[in-house]
C-alpha cells in the first residue's frame, strides 16, 4: 500500500496541470475579430452569421423574459437581466465568440442559481433552461468554427464541470439536461471543429501551391537564361578566336609594323585568349551536373527547312518562306530565330497537332521578322501533352528580351495561334523588363500552367485572361 501516496500525489499533480491548462485556454482567447465566413465569396454566406444571430436574439431575448417570469415565477427586473445576459452576447459571438462564451456562460450559471429560490423551478428544466441550450449551442458553433482543438477542449471541459456542479447541489431539481448539453456541445464543437480544420488544410495547400508555382516560374526562366547563355558562348568565342588569330597573324601578314603596333597586337591577343578563358571558366559553371559541352556549332536559319520538314513528319502541314540574302545575320540573332521558330513548332505538335502552319522569316535590312501561325485542327483532337514545361514562351521572351527586339503572342479569330517575333539586326541593349508585348504575351500565358507563362496550347484550352 506504500505505493498509494505517490499515486495520489502524481494523480494530483496530474489534475492541477490539467486545470492550469484549461484555465490559460480560457482567459486567453482568439487574436481574429474577423466574422465568421468573412472569408467566403458569396455575400449571403458572409451575412448567414448575423442573419442567425440576429434571429436568435429577437426570438430568445423575449422568449427567456416570459418563460422565467411566468413559468419559474422569477422576478421581472431579475428575469429581463439575466435574459439578456443570456441572449445578446450572441450577437458579439459573430466576431468574438471566447468574449461572448465568457459573458453567456457567467450569465447561464447565474440563472441557474437565482431559479435555484424560485417557486416554480420544481418539475422544470433546471439548471439550463430550453431557452439557454439553444444560445449556447450556437456559441459552441461560433467556438467551432474560429477557436483552436485545445480551447474547445478546455470550452466543452468547463461546461461539463458547471453541470457536474449543480448536479451536486442539488440532485432534487437536476432533471439531466446538464448531460444533455453535454453531449450536444461536444458534438457541435467536433463538427465545427473539423470543418475549421479543413478549411485550414486547404488554405495552407492554396498557399503552398501559389508558392510552388511561383518557384516553378522562376526556375524556369532561370533555366532558359542558363541555357541561352550557354547556347551564346559558342557564338561569342568563335569572334573572340577570331580576333586572337587576327592579332597573332598581324605582324606576319603585314610588312613593316613598328615595335608598337606588335606590342598592341600582342596585347590584343593576349586578351582575346584571357576573355575565352573567363568564357570557358563561366561555361563550366552554368553547365548541369553531369553534362557534357556541346561539340556541335550552334544552329542557325540555315537548318529551319530540316524544322519544318521533322514537324511535316510529325503530322503537322507545314510550309517555310524564308527570305534570300539572310547568310550575312549576326550569330545571336541567327541563334536566336533559329529558336524561336523551333519553340513554335513544338507547341503546335505539342498542343494542335493536325493544324496547318506556316512559317515565315524575312528582313527589312534593319529587322528581322519571324512569324509562325497554325490554323485550328481539320477535327476534334487530344493534345498530345497536356501539361507543359513552361519553356516555350518563357524562351522565347528571354531571346528576344536579349536581343533588344519584340515578341508578340496570342489567338487568331479562326482559332489558331499566332507567334510573332521582330529581332533588330545592329545591336541594342534590352531594356530592363524586356520588350515583349504586354497585351499579347502576358494575356496567354498558357492554359497547362496558369500561374506562369506556358507554351502556348490548343486555342479551345486557352482564354483571354489565360485560365
Amino acid at each position: 500500500m506504500a505505493h498509494h501516496p505517490a499515486l495520489r500525489s502524481r494523480l494530483t499533480g496530474a489534475a492541477r496541470h490539467a486545470a492550469r491548462v484549461v484555465r490559460a485556454e480560457l482567459a486567453s482567447p482568439s487574436e481574429s475579430t474577423a466574422a465568421l465566413f468573412g472569408g467566403a465569396r458569396s455575400r449571403w454566406v458572409r451575412l448567414l452569421p448575423y442573419v442567425v444571430a440576429v434571429g436568435l436574439v429577437a426570438s430568445l431575448l423575449p422568449v427567456s423574459v416570459t418563460v422565467l417570469t411566468q413559468d419559474y415565477g422569477l422576478n421581472g427586473a431579475l428575469a429581463g437581466a439575466l435574459a439578456t445576459a443570456q441572449s445578446a452576447p450572441l450577437l458579439l459571438a459573430v466576431r468574438r465568440p471566447m468574449h461572448a462564451w465568457w459573458i453567456v456562460f457567467a450569465a447561464d450559471i447565474g440563472t441557474a442559481f437565482a431559479l435555484l429560490g424560485a417557486d416554480g423551478t420544481e418539475g422544470r428544466t433546471w439548471p439550463w433552461t430550453p431557452m439557454a441550450v439553444v444560445g449556447y449551442l450556437f456559441l459552441m458553433a461560433a467556438l467551432g468554427l474560429r477557436e483552436p482543438r485545445r480551447r474547445l477542449v478546455a470550452v466543452w471541459l468547463a461546461t461539463g464541470a458547471a453541470g457536474l456542479m449543480f448536479e451536486l447541489v442539488s440532485q432534487r431539481l437536476s432533471d439531466g439536461v446538464h448531460l444533455l448539453l453535454f453531449v450536444l456541445s461536444g458534438v457541435v464543437l467536433v463538427l465545427t471543429g473539423a470543418l475549421r480544420e479543413r478549411d485550414d488544410v486547404r488554405r495552407r495547400l492554396l498557399v503552398q501551391e501559389t508558392i510552388s508555382e511561383t518557384e516553378r516560374a522562376q526556375r524556369t526562366l532561370l533555366e532558359e537564361r542558363t541555357r541561352i547563355a550557354r547556347e551564346l558562348h559558342d557564338v561569342v568565342a568563335h569572334h573572340m578566336s577570331v580576333i586572337t588569330v587576327q592579332a597573332d597573324s598581324a605582324p606576319y601578314r603585314i610588312e613593316g609594323l613598328p615595335d608598337a603596333a606588335r606590342e598592341e597586337f600582342a596585347s590584343i591577343a593576349a586578351g582575346a585568349r584571357e576573355s575565352l578563358t573567363e568564357m570557358r571558366r563561366l561555361l563550366a559553371v552554368l553547365r548541369s551536373d553531369g553534362a557534357g559541352g556541346e561539340r556541335t556549332p550552334q544552329p542557325g536559319l540555315d537548318r529551319a527547312q530540316q524544322l519544318v520538314e521533322a514537324t511535316v513528319r510529325a503530322g503537322v502541314p507545314a510550309e517555310l518562306s524564308l527570305q534570300s540574302g539572310l547568310d550575312g545575320l549576326p550569330g545571336t540573332v541567327d541563334l536566336s530565330a533559329y529558336r524561336i521558330v523551333q519553340e513554335a513548332l513544338a507547341n503546335v505538335v505539342r498542343h494542335a497537332p493536325g493544324a496547318p502552319t506556316r512559317v515565315s522569316v524575312a528582313s527589312d535590312g534593319a529587322h528581322l521578322t519571324v512569324l509562325v501561325v497554325n490554323g485550328p485542327p481539320s477535327g476534334p483532337v487530344s493534345p498530345l501533352e497536356s501539361t507543359g514545361t513552361g519553356h516555350g514562351l518563357v524562351g522565347m521572351r528571354e531571346r528576344v528580351r536579349l536581343t533588344g527586339g519584340t515578341l508578340d503572342t496570342g489567338p487568331l479569330p479562326d482559332g489558331g495561334f499566332r507567334v510573332a517575333a521582330r529581332i533588330p539586326l545592329a545591336p541594342e541593349p534590352p531594356g530592363p523588363t524586356g520588350s515583349t508585348e504586354p497585351s499579347a504575351s502576358a494575356g496567354h500565358a498558357g492554359s497547362a500552367e496558369p500561374a506562369h507563362p506556358t507554351e502556348p496550347a490548343h486555342p479551345t484550352e486557352r482564354t483571354e485572361d489565360g485560365s
